[in-house]
């Protein structure tokens, strides 16, 4: 039911509505008076009445999908507040739009279809830098939608949020980085986000933010993909600390982040071994990977295990070696970085591993036992988007 209130009988419920809105019909489905009045004052001659129409639902489209719903004709309005009105009215009718397309794919497409982009891109090359993030923001959430990414993508939004990903904000990176992973799930966008050579500035904001954060794992996403091409590997090693850190996001990040770093790293060695087996040795890898084949996903298990196998050197044929146990291949590893004793340092270190391991998913037990109630669960919805603003 969208109603807010159960009535408790269709006449008493048809007086009391009455009293409250003259115009109520009871064959009607009821909307809030909140909604009602911003759609009025969206709609007005008065500029600053449809400014104050536009915070308003933002406002209540903040955390609300029922008005989202409810609030779905105000966008050809707000789109034309873009494209027609001045700038004092750019960014609330901006972050009223976002909002309503938050978790909500219908609002997503029909802001596109209303002509939404065109002042969007415009905003992304403001010297007002609100303007630019909310802009930036906006095709974040807008390029969650299937449907969207080529349009976006054909109105030359990808080499703009590449700029913004050189010179913007630390939030509109941020954004910048999601809205291209979103777009790069489109398989026509993923070349022309090549042709921007975009992967330097990637690998600097990977390089700096919380290698457990979402932009870290957007950042790794894309790096993933841009280095099945010869110019993505290059210039990843070729940046000073390019491929620690992604080794740190292997070590330290969400699952998903994991997946991705390590996947980017078994795409460069599957490329190339001979070329980039030292560069991705020299950073430190081992730990992470002896990780990964206990903690990571099911593709980061069996990944890691097979960037190991890439890693070790032997001369010997596959068929005239030992099996591939991690041991095995860990010590074959240890064996061109220390001198002595590499199986018992290779017995040390997984059994290390191993300890961490199953102590870490105990803490996590436990935590998880103490403090997760319902309410602390996530709520299912589109990762890619940007929150509610």
């Amino acid at each position: 039911m969208d109603s807010p209130h159960s009535p408790s009988s269709p006449s008493s419920s048809s007086s009391s509505s009455s009293e409250r809105d003259p115009t109520f019909e009871p064959d009607e489905p009821r909307t809030p008076l909140a909604v009602r009045r911003a759609l009025q004052f969206l709609n007005s001659d008065e500029p600053q009445m449809r400014i104050q129409a536009a915070r308003d639902i933002r406002r209540l489209t903040k955390t609300s999908h029922r008005c989202r719903r409810q609030l779905s004709e105000a966008v050809g309005p707000l789109v034309s507040m873009l494209r027609f009105d001045s700038a004092e009215s750019h960014e609330p009718a901006l972050l009223a739009l976002l909002n309503l397309a938050v978790k909500d794919e219908k609002n997503k497409i029909n802001i596109v279809e209303a002509g939404a982009l065109e002042p969007i891109i415009k905003f992304l090359k403001s010297e007002d830098l609100n303007l630019q993030e909310s802009a930036t923001a906006a095709l974040l959430t807008l390029s969650a939608s299937l449907t969207n990414k080529p349009i976006i993508s054909a109105c030359g939004a990808i080499p703009l949020l590449v700029e913004i990903l050189k010179g913007g904000s630390p939030q509109a990176k941020a954004d910048a980085v999601t809205a291209l992973s979103n777009l790069s799930t489109h398989p026509d966008n993923l070349s022309i986000i090549m042709d921007t050579n975009p992967t330097r500035y990637i690998v600097d904001i990977l390089k700096t933010c919380k290698k457990s954060s979402k932009t870290a794992e957007k950042c790794c996403a894309l790096i993933e993909s841009l280095v099945d091409h010869d110019e993505g590997r290059t210039t990843l090693t070729s940046e000073e600390g390019g491929v620690l850190a992604v080794v740190e996001v292997l070590e330290s990040g969400t699952l998903q982040s994991r997946e991705h770093a390590v996947g980017a790293l078994l795409t460069m060695c599957n490329s190339d071994r001979c070329k980039y087996r030292e560069p991705i040795l020299r950073e430190g890898v081992i730990p992470g990977l002896l990780e990964l084949t206990v903690q990571g996903t099911p593709k980061s298990q069996t990944k890691a295990r097979t960037l190991l196998q890439l890693l070790r050197e032997s001369p010997y044929p596959r068929s005239e070696i030992q099996p591939d146990t991690l041991e095995n291949i860990v010590c074959n590893i240890i064996s061109q970085i220390d001198g002595d004793d590499q199986p018992g340092k290779a017995k040390k270190m997984l059994a290390e591993m191993v300890q961490v391991s199953m102590e870490q998913s105990l803490r996590h037990l436990q935590q998880r036992a103490i403090v997760c109630t319902p309410s602390d669960l996530p709520i299912a919805g589109c990762a890619s988007e940007v929150p509610s603003k």
